[in-house]
């Protein structure tokens, strides 16, 4: 797995839980929105949005209702609960001090010790 791959799937959870902040929406549309935002930064497939979608079920952070679309197709749409908003909260904190620990590093220059010019 590339490195993009795994930034990825370490934000995914955040995305999709900022999303459903927003609304309700299905998987399809969680792809779509992500791709959108990012610019085409983040192409998410199906095969790696369904399990974080499960895994987030599993936790409680998000639940899942079916509707009807149509005469017989019927969509799951996933909606945040409170949990998942707290849990949100957790990972945007977490993302802040992170990013800006590595920036801090990636960007720091060096003082001379005053001792060192003799």
């Amino acid at each position: 797995m590339g490195i993009k791959e795994n930034f990825k799937r370490g934000s995914l959870e955040m995305l999709i839980l900022h999303l459903l902040q927003e609304e309700e929406m299905y998987g399809y549309q969680l792809t779509q929105e992500i791709t959108k935002r990012s610019n085409g930064t983040f192409q998410i497939t199906e095969g790696s949005m369904y399990p974080t979608l499960y895994r987030l079920i599993d936790k409680e952070l998000i639940s899942d209702r079916l509707e009807l679309v149509g005469r017989r197709r019927t969509r799951v749409y996933y909606r945040i609960e409170d949990k998942g908003r707290e849990y949100l909260k957790k990972l945007k904190r977490e993302y802040e001090l992170t990013s800006a620990g590595i920036e801090a590093i990636m960007e720091y220059v060096p003082v001379p010790d005053e001792d060192d010019e003799d």
